[in-house]
Protein backbone atom coordinates (compact mmCIF):
# COMPACT_ATOMS: atom_id res chain seq x y z
CA UNK A 1 0.00 0.00 0.00
CA UNK A 2 1.49 3.23 -1.04
CA UNK A 3 1.87 6.21 1.27
CA UNK A 4 2.69 9.67 1.15
CA UNK A 5 5.14 11.86 2.73
CA UNK A 6 3.87 13.47 6.11
CA UNK A 7 4.06 16.77 4.61
CA UNK A 8 2.38 16.03 1.68
CA UNK A 9 -0.96 14.88 3.82
CA UNK A 10 -0.42 18.01 5.48
CA UNK A 11 -0.42 20.44 2.61
CA UNK A 12 -3.54 17.99 1.54
CA UNK A 13 -5.50 18.51 4.81
CA UNK A 14 -4.69 22.38 4.92
CA UNK A 15 -6.17 23.14 1.49
CA UNK A 16 -9.61 20.84 2.22
CA UNK A 17 -9.66 23.14 4.91
CA UNK A 18 -9.46 26.21 2.82
CA UNK A 19 -11.59 24.94 0.46
CA UNK A 20 -14.33 24.65 3.45
CA UNK A 21 -14.38 21.20 2.99
CA UNK A 22 -15.21 19.67 6.57
CA UNK A 23 -16.09 16.58 7.89
CA UNK A 24 -19.69 16.73 9.27
CA UNK A 25 -19.84 17.97 13.17
CA UNK A 26 -21.29 14.92 14.39
CA UNK A 27 -18.72 12.78 12.99
CA UNK A 28 -16.19 15.17 13.96
CA UNK A 29 -16.94 15.31 17.31
CA UNK A 30 -17.32 11.31 17.38
CA UNK A 31 -13.42 11.82 15.97
CA UNK A 32 -12.48 14.11 18.63
CA UNK A 33 -13.60 11.71 21.12
CA UNK A 34 -11.94 8.69 19.77
CA UNK A 35 -8.46 10.40 19.77
CA UNK A 36 -8.98 10.91 23.21
CA UNK A 37 -9.51 7.19 23.96
CA UNK A 38 -6.44 5.35 22.75
CA UNK A 39 -7.31 2.53 25.45
CA UNK A 40 -9.98 1.37 22.60
CA UNK A 41 -7.57 1.21 19.60
CA UNK A 42 -4.97 -1.10 22.21
CA UNK A 43 -8.12 -3.52 22.30
CA UNK A 44 -8.43 -3.49 18.60
CA UNK A 45 -4.81 -4.17 17.93
CA UNK A 46 -4.87 -6.83 20.36
CA UNK A 47 -7.55 -8.78 18.11
CA UNK A 48 -6.03 -7.96 14.73
CA UNK A 49 -2.46 -9.69 16.24
CA UNK A 50 -3.91 -12.29 17.77
CA UNK A 51 -2.60 -15.72 16.29
CA UNK A 52 0.73 -13.52 14.42
CA UNK A 53 3.75 -14.99 15.01
CA UNK A 54 5.16 -11.96 13.51
CA UNK A 55 2.53 -9.09 13.61
CA UNK A 56 5.16 -6.57 12.17
CA UNK A 57 6.30 -8.43 9.57
CA UNK A 58 4.49 -8.35 5.69
CA UNK A 59 3.16 -5.60 3.98
CA UNK A 60 1.42 -2.89 6.27
CA UNK A 61 -2.69 -3.38 6.36
CA UNK A 62 -5.68 -1.70 7.60
CA UNK A 63 -4.72 -0.49 11.06
CA UNK A 64 -6.40 -1.10 14.17
CA UNK A 65 -7.71 2.71 14.22
CA UNK A 66 -8.76 2.33 10.57
CA UNK A 67 -10.54 -0.71 11.43
CA UNK A 68 -12.69 0.79 14.35
CA UNK A 69 -13.27 3.85 12.66
CA UNK A 70 -14.47 2.18 9.40
CA UNK A 71 -16.80 -0.69 11.35
CA UNK A 72 -18.35 2.70 13.26
CA UNK A 73 -19.07 4.35 10.56
CA UNK A 74 -20.22 1.04 8.68
CA UNK A 75 -23.00 0.86 11.16
CA UNK A 76 -23.75 4.43 11.42
CA UNK A 77 -24.58 5.01 8.18
CA UNK A 78 -26.01 0.82 7.66
CA UNK A 79 -23.99 0.25 4.27
CA UNK A 80 -22.31 -2.82 3.31
CA UNK A 81 -18.88 -3.66 2.67
CA UNK A 82 -18.87 -2.31 -0.69
CA UNK A 83 -20.72 0.85 -0.31
CA UNK A 84 -18.05 1.59 2.77
CA UNK A 85 -15.36 0.84 0.59
CA UNK A 86 -16.65 3.13 -1.84
CA UNK A 87 -17.84 6.09 0.06
CA UNK A 88 -14.42 5.94 1.93
CA UNK A 89 -12.66 5.90 -1.36
CA UNK A 90 -14.78 9.17 -2.92
CA UNK A 91 -15.28 10.94 0.05
CA UNK A 92 -12.54 13.24 0.89
CA UNK A 93 -13.90 14.07 4.72
CA UNK A 94 -15.19 10.41 5.12
CA UNK A 95 -11.19 9.56 4.50
CA UNK A 96 -10.08 11.85 6.70
CA UNK A 97 -12.65 10.25 9.63
CA UNK A 98 -11.38 6.73 8.96
CA UNK A 99 -8.04 8.34 8.69
CA UNK A 100 -7.04 6.66 5.42
CA UNK A 101 -6.44 10.77 4.19
CA UNK A 102 -4.47 10.31 0.30
CA UNK A 103 -3.67 6.73 1.37
CA UNK A 104 -5.04 4.05 -0.92
CA UNK A 105 -8.44 2.61 0.71
CA UNK A 106 -8.16 -1.14 0.17
CA UNK A 107 -10.73 -3.26 -0.96
CA UNK A 108 -14.23 -4.57 0.07
CA UNK A 109 -12.95 -7.89 1.51
CA UNK A 110 -10.04 -6.31 3.05
CA UNK A 111 -12.28 -5.05 5.34
CA UNK A 112 -14.41 -7.90 5.70
CA UNK A 113 -11.26 -9.76 6.93
CA UNK A 114 -10.08 -7.06 9.35
CA UNK A 115 -13.69 -6.66 11.00
CA UNK A 116 -13.88 -10.73 11.06
CA UNK A 117 -11.30 -10.78 13.45
CA UNK A 118 -12.81 -8.33 16.02
CA UNK A 119 -14.13 -10.30 18.69
CA UNK A 120 -17.41 -9.98 20.20
CA UNK A 121 -15.63 -9.99 24.15
CA UNK A 122 -13.64 -6.85 22.45
CA UNK A 123 -16.25 -4.88 21.68
CA UNK A 124 -18.50 -5.54 24.56
CA UNK A 125 -15.31 -4.29 25.98
CA UNK A 126 -15.16 -1.00 24.28
CA UNK A 127 -18.22 -0.07 24.83
CA UNK A 128 -17.72 -0.55 28.39
CA UNK A 129 -14.74 1.84 28.42
CA UNK A 130 -16.67 4.21 25.95
CA UNK A 131 -19.46 4.37 29.04
CA UNK A 132 -16.91 4.88 31.27
CA UNK A 133 -15.43 7.82 29.51
CA UNK A 134 -18.82 9.40 29.19
CA UNK A 135 -19.56 9.03 32.89
CA UNK A 136 -15.85 10.99 33.35
CA UNK A 137 -17.37 13.55 31.04
CA UNK A 138 -20.49 14.47 33.14
CA UNK A 139 -22.54 13.41 30.22
CA UNK A 140 -24.17 10.52 31.84
CA UNK A 141 -24.93 9.83 35.96
CA UNK A 142 -26.30 6.64 35.56
CA UNK A 143 -29.35 7.47 38.17
CA UNK A 144 -32.04 6.09 35.54
CA UNK A 145 -32.00 3.14 33.87
CA UNK A 146 -34.79 1.27 31.39
CA UNK A 147 -34.53 -2.54 30.08
CA UNK A 148 -36.59 -4.43 27.49
CA UNK A 149 -35.87 -7.51 25.39
CA UNK A 150 -35.77 -7.56 20.99
CA UNK A 151 -35.21 -10.01 18.89
CA UNK A 152 -32.39 -9.65 16.27
CA UNK A 153 -33.16 -12.25 13.63
CA UNK A 154 -30.62 -14.43 11.60
CA UNK A 155 -31.06 -14.43 7.98
CA UNK A 156 -32.82 -17.49 7.34
CA UNK A 157 -35.60 -18.56 5.20
CA UNK A 158 -39.31 -19.43 7.04
CA UNK A 159 -38.17 -23.05 7.98
CA UNK A 160 -40.11 -26.22 7.70
CA UNK A 161 -39.26 -29.86 7.64
CA UNK A 162 -39.73 -30.54 3.69
CA UNK A 163 -37.11 -26.92 2.98
CA UNK A 164 -34.45 -28.26 5.76
CA UNK A 165 -34.45 -31.06 3.99
CA UNK A 166 -34.15 -30.22 0.66
CA UNK A 167 -31.79 -27.54 1.73
CA UNK A 168 -29.64 -30.39 3.10
CA UNK A 169 -30.06 -32.48 -0.31
CA UNK A 170 -28.86 -29.41 -2.70
CA UNK A 171 -25.81 -28.09 -0.17
CA UNK A 172 -24.48 -31.83 0.26
CA UNK A 173 -24.58 -32.48 -3.40
CA UNK A 174 -22.91 -28.89 -4.21
CA UNK A 175 -19.94 -29.89 -1.99
CA UNK A 176 -19.85 -33.54 -3.23
CA UNK A 177 -19.89 -31.85 -7.21
CA UNK A 178 -16.77 -29.22 -5.80
CA UNK A 179 -14.94 -32.44 -4.25
CA UNK A 180 -15.24 -34.07 -8.06
CA UNK A 181 -13.49 -31.18 -9.50
CA UNK A 182 -10.62 -31.06 -6.27
CA UNK A 183 -10.01 -35.32 -7.22
CA UNK A 184 -7.93 -36.25 -9.69
CA UNK A 185 -10.19 -39.00 -10.15
CA UNK A 186 -13.11 -37.73 -9.30
CA UNK A 187 -16.13 -38.91 -6.83
CA UNK A 188 -17.82 -42.12 -7.73
CA UNK A 189 -21.06 -43.64 -6.75
CA UNK A 190 -22.80 -40.67 -6.04
CA UNK A 191 -26.37 -40.06 -7.28
CA UNK A 192 -27.46 -36.49 -7.88
CA UNK A 193 -31.18 -36.24 -6.08
CA UNK A 194 -31.51 -32.88 -6.52
CA UNK A 195 -34.13 -32.90 -9.04
CA UNK A 196 -36.99 -35.30 -7.21
CA UNK A 197 -36.32 -33.79 -3.95
CA UNK A 198 -37.11 -30.86 -5.33
CA UNK A 199 -40.06 -32.08 -6.61
CA UNK A 200 -41.33 -33.44 -3.44
CA UNK A 201 -40.62 -30.38 -1.31
CA UNK A 202 -42.54 -28.20 -3.89
CA UNK A 203 -45.68 -30.91 -3.80
CA UNK A 204 -45.26 -30.96 -0.11
CA UNK A 205 -45.46 -26.66 0.19
CA UNK A 206 -48.30 -26.54 -2.68
CA UNK A 207 -50.80 -29.13 -0.56
CA UNK A 208 -53.89 -27.54 0.53
CA UNK A 209 -55.13 -28.19 4.22
CA UNK A 210 -57.30 -31.59 2.96
CA UNK A 211 -54.60 -32.73 0.76
CA UNK A 212 -52.64 -32.66 3.59
CA UNK A 213 -54.00 -35.17 6.10
CA UNK A 214 -53.98 -38.20 3.46
CA UNK A 215 -50.94 -37.28 1.02
CA UNK A 216 -48.41 -35.46 3.35
CA UNK A 217 -47.42 -38.51 4.89
CA UNK A 218 -46.04 -40.31 1.86
CA UNK A 219 -44.60 -37.39 0.32
CA UNK A 220 -42.44 -36.86 3.53
CA UNK A 221 -41.15 -40.69 3.36
CA UNK A 222 -39.83 -40.33 -0.04
CA UNK A 223 -38.17 -36.82 0.78
CA UNK A 224 -36.65 -38.60 4.18
CA UNK A 225 -35.39 -41.66 1.81
CA UNK A 226 -33.84 -39.14 -0.69
CA UNK A 227 -32.22 -37.34 1.76
CA UNK A 228 -30.84 -40.29 3.99
CA UNK A 229 -29.56 -41.92 0.88
CA UNK A 230 -27.68 -38.43 -0.74
CA UNK A 231 -25.93 -38.21 3.04
CA UNK A 232 -25.21 -42.05 2.81
CA UNK A 233 -23.79 -41.40 -0.38
CA UNK A 234 -22.06 -38.62 1.20
CA UNK A 235 -19.89 -39.74 4.13
CA UNK A 236 -19.27 -42.56 1.32
CA UNK A 237 -17.25 -40.02 -0.57
CA UNK A 238 -15.69 -38.38 2.15
CA UNK A 239 -13.82 -41.61 3.67
CA UNK A 240 -12.27 -42.15 -0.71
CA UNK A 241 -11.34 -38.64 -0.59
CA UNK A 242 -9.15 -39.11 2.31
CA UNK A 243 -7.38 -42.31 1.37
CA UNK A 244 -6.37 -39.65 -1.55
CA UNK A 245 -2.41 -38.84 -1.25
CA UNK A 246 -0.53 -39.47 -4.61
CA UNK A 247 -0.58 -37.12 -7.05
CA UNK A 248 -2.16 -34.16 -5.36
CA UNK A 249 -0.10 -30.80 -4.24
CA UNK A 250 -0.47 -29.71 -0.77
CA UNK A 251 -2.82 -26.31 -1.95
CA UNK A 252 -4.83 -29.04 -3.65
CA UNK A 253 -5.18 -31.33 -0.55
CA UNK A 254 -5.83 -28.57 1.73
CA UNK A 255 -8.90 -27.79 -0.86
CA UNK A 256 -10.03 -31.21 -0.58
CA UNK A 257 -9.62 -31.32 3.31
CA UNK A 258 -11.78 -28.09 3.53
CA UNK A 259 -14.63 -29.38 1.82
CA UNK A 260 -14.72 -32.52 3.44
CA UNK A 261 -15.09 -30.56 6.59
CA UNK A 262 -17.82 -28.65 5.17
CA UNK A 263 -19.34 -31.86 4.31
CA UNK A 264 -19.39 -33.62 7.55
CA UNK A 265 -20.53 -30.08 9.52
CA UNK A 266 -23.59 -30.02 6.44
CA UNK A 267 -23.97 -34.15 7.04
CA UNK A 268 -24.31 -33.80 10.84
CA UNK A 269 -26.64 -31.09 10.36
CA UNK A 270 -28.83 -33.20 7.97
CA UNK A 271 -29.01 -36.07 10.60
CA UNK A 272 -30.36 -34.05 12.65
CA UNK A 273 -32.84 -32.61 10.53
CA UNK A 274 -33.63 -36.26 9.07
CA UNK A 275 -34.19 -37.30 13.06
CA UNK A 276 -36.39 -34.39 13.93
CA UNK A 277 -38.73 -34.94 10.63
CA UNK A 278 -38.74 -38.55 11.66
CA UNK A 279 -40.00 -37.67 15.08
CA UNK A 280 -42.53 -34.55 14.00
CA UNK A 281 -44.16 -35.97 10.94
CA UNK A 282 -43.77 -39.86 10.82
CA UNK A 283 -44.04 -40.48 14.82
CA UNK A 284 -46.46 -37.39 16.20
CA UNK A 285 -44.35 -36.48 18.49
CA UNK A 286 -44.10 -32.92 19.87
CA UNK A 287 -40.34 -31.91 19.40
CA UNK A 288 -39.22 -29.59 21.56
CA UNK A 289 -37.54 -26.34 20.16
CA UNK A 290 -33.87 -26.36 22.00
CA UNK A 291 -33.88 -30.06 20.31
CA UNK A 292 -35.06 -28.52 16.78
CA UNK A 293 -32.67 -26.97 14.46
CA UNK A 294 -34.18 -23.90 12.44
CA UNK A 295 -31.81 -23.66 9.58
CA UNK A 296 -28.19 -25.59 8.72
CA UNK A 297 -26.66 -23.12 7.47
CA UNK A 298 -27.25 -20.47 11.09
CA UNK A 299 -27.65 -23.54 13.03
CA UNK A 300 -27.19 -21.29 16.20
CA UNK A 301 -30.66 -19.72 15.38
CA UNK A 302 -33.07 -20.13 18.07
CA UNK A 303 -37.41 -19.67 18.18
CA UNK A 304 -38.36 -16.99 19.84
CA UNK A 305 -42.31 -16.17 20.76
CA UNK A 306 -43.14 -12.96 22.55
CA UNK A 307 -46.75 -13.05 22.09
CA UNK A 308 -46.61 -10.66 19.48
CA UNK A 309 -50.05 -10.54 17.27
CA UNK A 310 -48.85 -9.71 14.21
CA UNK A 311 -45.42 -11.67 14.53
CA UNK A 312 -46.06 -14.91 16.71
CA UNK A 313 -43.02 -16.61 15.80
CA UNK A 314 -39.49 -15.14 15.16
CA UNK A 315 -35.86 -16.89 14.47
CA UNK A 316 -33.08 -15.19 15.48
CA UNK A 317 -32.20 -14.54 19.50
CA UNK A 318 -33.09 -12.38 21.77
CA UNK A 319 -31.33 -9.69 23.02
CA UNK A 320 -31.54 -7.89 26.09
CA UNK A 321 -30.93 -3.98 25.82
CA UNK A 322 -30.39 -1.32 29.19
CA UNK A 323 -30.21 2.37 28.74
CA UNK A 324 -29.74 5.15 30.41
CA UNK A 325 -31.37 8.72 30.43
CA UNK A 326 -29.33 10.03 28.42
CA UNK A 327 -29.78 7.54 25.48
CA UNK A 328 -26.53 5.51 26.19
CA UNK A 329 -26.67 1.45 26.07
CA UNK A 330 -25.09 0.55 29.28
CA UNK A 331 -25.45 -2.81 28.75
CA UNK A 332 -26.89 -5.25 26.34
CA UNK A 333 -26.72 -9.33 26.40
CA UNK A 334 -27.32 -11.61 23.19
CA UNK A 335 -29.37 -14.48 25.17
CA UNK A 336 -29.71 -18.47 24.60
CA UNK A 337 -33.06 -19.67 23.71
CA UNK A 338 -35.91 -18.01 25.12
CA UNK A 339 -35.63 -16.51 28.68
CA UNK A 340 -38.48 -14.79 30.26
CA UNK A 341 -37.68 -11.15 30.61
CA UNK A 342 -38.28 -11.80 34.80
CA UNK A 343 -34.84 -13.67 34.40
CA UNK A 344 -32.63 -10.67 33.87
CA UNK A 345 -33.48 -7.69 36.64
CA UNK A 346 -31.30 -8.99 39.36
CA UNK A 347 -27.93 -9.40 36.57
CA UNK A 348 -28.56 -6.36 35.01
CA UNK A 349 -28.70 -4.15 38.33
CA UNK A 350 -25.22 -6.30 39.34
CA UNK A 351 -24.04 -4.83 36.55
CA UNK A 352 -25.36 -1.41 36.81
CA UNK A 353 -23.41 -1.25 40.20
CA UNK A 354 -20.69 -2.22 38.55
CA UNK A 355 -20.36 0.33 36.06
CA UNK A 356 -21.76 3.67 38.05
CA UNK A 357 -20.20 2.06 41.75
CA UNK A 358 -24.05 3.05 42.56
CA UNK A 359 -27.74 1.65 41.76
CA UNK A 360 -29.77 3.53 39.56
CA UNK A 361 -33.07 6.19 41.62
CA UNK A 362 -35.23 5.03 38.50
CA UNK A 363 -35.57 1.21 37.61
CA UNK A 364 -38.10 0.85 34.58
CA UNK A 365 -39.51 -1.96 32.96
CA UNK A 366 -42.16 -3.19 30.81
CA UNK A 367 -44.46 -6.23 32.34
CA UNK A 368 -42.93 -8.74 31.57
CA UNK A 369 -40.45 -8.17 33.84
CA UNK A 370 -42.40 -8.29 36.46
CA UNK A 371 -42.11 -10.94 39.86
CA UNK A 372 -42.81 -9.78 43.85
CA UNK A 373 -38.87 -10.63 43.86
CA UNK A 374 -37.64 -8.68 41.35
CA UNK A 375 -39.27 -5.81 42.83
CA UNK A 376 -37.77 -6.69 45.93
CA UNK A 377 -34.26 -6.97 45.29
CA UNK A 378 -34.61 -3.72 43.72
CA UNK A 379 -35.58 -1.85 46.49
CA UNK A 380 -33.20 -4.28 48.47
CA UNK A 381 -30.27 -3.20 45.88
CA UNK A 382 -30.69 0.46 46.30
CA UNK A 383 -33.19 1.40 43.67
CA UNK A 384 -35.69 4.07 44.90
CA UNK A 385 -38.70 3.96 42.01
CA UNK A 386 -39.35 0.52 40.95
CA UNK A 387 -41.56 1.19 37.60
CA UNK A 388 -42.66 -2.28 36.77
CA UNK A 389 -46.55 -2.95 36.58
CA UNK A 390 -47.70 -6.08 38.21
CA UNK A 391 -48.68 -9.34 35.47
CA UNK A 392 -51.01 -11.29 35.81
CA UNK A 393 -52.91 -12.09 39.58
CA UNK A 394 -55.39 -9.38 41.76
CA UNK A 395 -53.58 -6.28 42.39
CA UNK A 396 -53.92 -5.36 45.83
CA UNK A 397 -54.82 -1.86 47.14
CA UNK A 398 -51.39 -0.81 47.52
CA UNK A 399 -50.51 -2.12 44.03
CA UNK A 400 -53.41 -0.09 42.49
CA UNK A 401 -52.40 3.14 43.89
CA UNK A 402 -48.96 2.81 43.41
CA UNK A 403 -49.30 2.12 39.63
CA UNK A 404 -52.06 5.22 39.78
CA UNK A 405 -49.58 7.86 40.95
CA UNK A 406 -47.53 10.12 39.51
CA UNK A 407 -44.21 9.25 40.01
CA UNK A 408 -44.76 5.54 38.14
CA UNK A 409 -46.59 7.00 35.45
CA UNK A 410 -43.73 9.11 34.70
CA UNK A 411 -41.15 6.17 35.27
CA UNK A 412 -43.34 4.20 32.61
CA UNK A 413 -43.37 6.98 30.19
CA UNK A 414 -39.46 7.13 30.61
CA UNK A 415 -39.73 2.97 30.02
CA UNK A 416 -41.34 3.75 26.53
CA UNK A 417 -38.06 5.71 25.13
CA UNK A 418 -36.58 2.41 24.89
CA UNK A 419 -38.63 1.52 22.07
CA UNK A 420 -37.48 4.57 20.12
CA UNK A 421 -33.87 3.54 20.66
CA UNK A 422 -34.58 -0.02 19.23
CA UNK A 423 -36.11 1.74 16.21
CA UNK A 424 -32.79 3.35 15.61
CA UNK A 425 -31.08 0.32 16.51
CA UNK A 426 -33.19 -1.79 13.77
CA UNK A 427 -33.44 0.87 10.90
CA UNK A 428 -30.55 3.50 11.41
CA UNK A 429 -27.38 1.00 12.61
CA UNK A 430 -28.75 -2.57 10.95
CA UNK A 431 -29.50 -4.79 14.28
CA UNK A 432 -32.77 -5.68 12.75
CA UNK A 433 -31.27 -8.48 10.69
CA UNK A 434 -28.25 -9.99 10.73
CA UNK A 435 -26.19 -11.40 7.90
CA UNK A 436 -23.38 -12.06 8.82
CA UNK A 437 -22.68 -15.80 9.66
CA UNK A 438 -22.04 -17.80 12.90
CA UNK A 439 -22.80 -16.67 16.70
CA UNK A 440 -20.10 -14.66 17.06
CA UNK A 441 -20.53 -12.84 14.29
CA UNK A 442 -24.08 -12.07 14.96
CA UNK A 443 -22.35 -11.19 18.88
CA UNK A 444 -20.17 -8.44 16.88
CA UNK A 445 -23.13 -6.98 14.98
CA UNK A 446 -25.18 -6.41 17.61
CA UNK A 447 -22.09 -4.92 19.84
CA UNK A 448 -21.05 -2.44 16.34
CA UNK A 449 -24.84 -1.26 16.67
CA UNK A 450 -24.44 -0.31 20.18
CA UNK A 451 -20.96 1.01 19.95
CA UNK A 452 -22.28 3.36 17.24
CA UNK A 453 -25.49 4.19 19.08
CA UNK A 454 -23.52 5.19 22.08
CA UNK A 455 -20.58 7.67 20.31
CA UNK A 456 -23.84 9.44 17.63
CA UNK A 457 -25.07 10.05 21.41
CA UNK A 458 -22.35 11.36 22.99
CA UNK A 459 -21.54 13.48 20.17
CA UNK A 460 -24.93 15.26 20.38
CA UNK A 461 -24.23 15.61 24.48
CA UNK A 462 -21.13 17.14 24.03
CA UNK A 463 -22.68 19.40 21.29
CA UNK A 464 -25.42 20.56 24.20
CA UNK A 465 -22.54 21.00 26.62
CA UNK A 466 -21.00 23.57 24.69
CA UNK A 467 -22.60 26.54 26.00
CA UNK A 468 -22.42 25.44 29.44
CA UNK A 469 -18.50 25.20 28.87
CA UNK A 470 -18.26 28.83 27.40
CA UNK A 471 -20.47 30.05 30.40
CA UNK A 472 -18.34 28.22 33.13
CA UNK A 473 -15.22 29.59 30.99
CA UNK A 474 -16.48 33.10 31.70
Amino acid sequence: MSRLPISQLGFADLELQRLGVHLDPTLQRVADFLEEQTALIELVRKDLERGLKKPKAGRQGITPAQTLRSLILMRVKNWDYRDLRERINDGFTLRSFTQFDSHSVPLHDAFNRAFNRITPATLAAVNQLVVQAAVKLGLEDGKQLRVDTTVVETNIHYPTDATLLWDTVRTVTRLVWDLHEKLPRGVKGFTDRTRSARRRMQAIQRMTARQREQQQTPKYRELIRISVQVVKNAKRVIGAAKRVHKGVDEITRAAIDGICKEITTFCQLGDRVIDQTRRRVLQGETVPAEEKIYSIFEPHTDLIKRGKALKPVEFGHKVFLAESSQGLITDYRVLDGNPADSDHVQASLDRHKETFQQAPEDYAADRGFYSPENVQNCKDGGVVRVCIPQRGGQKTAEQEELERSRAFKKGQRFRAGIEGRISVLFRGRGMKRCLLKGRERFEVLVGAAVLANNLMRIADLLDKQKPNRRRAAA
